[in-house]
């Protein structure tokens, strides 16, 4: 086992409280900081913290040892790399509306932008790696997000009660065919508008959503959010599409799963992510970043219906987040001091403390770790325990899902 040190990655919707706080640092940070990073992915590897002070990326470590690091199963199985990247991220403002690749459309796409020479940091550049990126996030704080699309029936009423008259014809469009056929061409219709139709239709948007956010009724979140967005994105076509998505909130241990084609947007809190060790982003928009809309229309998947909040499972001690991902899994422990909770075997795994402090034992050692601390575990070391040593102490432990 050995104790990590770990890259924060610096973006304009990042908070300057929630990832400082948690690793002591000065409050407020001189930057917004908006992830965390645990893993080993190219862009920005983990260190492994030796006893002697010195420090190794976790990715040179895998590639010179990679059978104890990851176990003979494993390093078959991913092809010697770490299949997923654990972060905290911490948003104070709303993330870019993106979706994410299946696994063939990930090795179709890159292969395709490799064959034409696209440089890996191009800004119009859709795929940086031949791999799929499912993501879970649980809640740290109250969570809010948008998720999915929302049932066309639902979002009907909600367009008619805006009563914008710019917007009339459309809501009858999507009553007409309440499906994902009729989201996709809604969809479709709204993120390929002309700006200067944009910059009529959202302003009128806005003066209904100020009426609605008002009444108190069914939709008042929905349009407060819309209204929020608008203002920080005049004239994009994201804030047309946000009419389309579910708006949640997550309690703190509530999660959800994204799979490939679900399209997003994270609006505000902190939460633990857990994710395949991809990069790749297909974005529709609330940014001012590339909007690839063929490529995006490619992706998404017009499925509707409310996002299933996880609550997770019991689990030897822990709480477990099932997901149909293979690449990872995550588990959470959250109570006061107790006796040694078991780490489960198999495969590499990584330990972060949230909260509190822990003490790690495995055979001829023993590390502690407390709030904003990390440890790795390679595949070899076997028999971990973990012995809670706070009534507030909350861990995370992140692996993958062969089980």
């Amino acid at each position: 086992m050995e104790l990590l040190d770990n890259p924060v990655r610096a973006y304009a919707w990042g908070s300057r409280t929630v990832i400082a706080d948690l690793l002591g640092h000065e409050v407020p940070s001189p930057h917004p900081q908006a992830e965390l990073w645990f893993g080993a992915h190219p862009g920005d590897p983990s260190r492994l913290v030796h006893a002697d002070g010195s420090h190794t990326s976790l990715l040179d470590a895998l590639r010179s040892d990679p059978e104890r690091l990851l176990g003979v199963d494993r390093r078959g199985h991913w092809d010697s790399t770490l299949p997923f990247l654990l972060k905290v991220l911490a948003a104070d403002e709303p993330l870019s509306l993106q979706a994410h690749p299946s696994i063939e459309q990930a090795r179709t796409g890159f292969a395709r932008e490799e064959a034409a020479g696209l440089s890996p940091d191009a800004a119009d550049r859709n795929y940086r790696d031949p791999n799929h990126k499912p993501e879970l996030i649980c809640a740290l704080t109250d969570f809010h997000a948008l998720v999915g699309f929302r049932e066309p029936a639902v979002t009907v009423r909600l367009l008619r009660e805006l009563e914008v008259p710019e917007l009339a014809g459309h809501a009858e469009l999507l009553a007409a065919q309440p499906d994902h056929d009729g989201l996709r061409a809604l969809f479709t219709t709204w993120i390929t508008l002309p700006q200067s139709m944009l910059d009529t239709l959202v302003p009128a948007l806005q003066e209904g959503c100020v009426r609605l956010a008002g009444s108190g009724g069914e939709f008042h979140v929905e349009a407060r959010t819309v209204l929020e967005l608008s203002e920080r994105y005049p004239g994009d076509a994201g804030v047309l599409a946000a009419l389309l998505l579910n708006r949640v909130t997550l309690q703190p241990g509530e999660a959800l799963y994204l799979p490939a084609g679900n399209l997003h947007a994270y609006l505000s809190g902190a939460g633990i992510e857990l994710m395949a060790n991809s990069d790749n982003v297909l974005r529709g928009g609330l940014t001012p970043k590339h909007v690839d809309v063929p490529e995006l229309l490619r992706v998404l998947d017009f499925t509707a219906g409310p996002p299933p909040v996880l609550t997770g499972s019991p689990d030897g001690g822990w709480i477990r987040y099932d997901t149909p991902a293979k690449e990872f899994l995550l588990r959470r422990w959250a109570g006061g001091p107790t006796g040694p909770v078991t780490v489960p075997d198999g495969g590499p795994r990584i330990l972060l403390c949230t909260s509190g402090s822990a003490c790690v034992r495995a055979p001829g050692e023993e590390l502690e770790i407390s709030r904003g601390g990390s440890l790795w575990m390679a595949a070899a070391e076997t028999g971990v325990s973990v012995i809670p040593m706070a009534e507030d102490t909350q861990l995370f432990l992140a692996g993958d899902g062969l089980g």
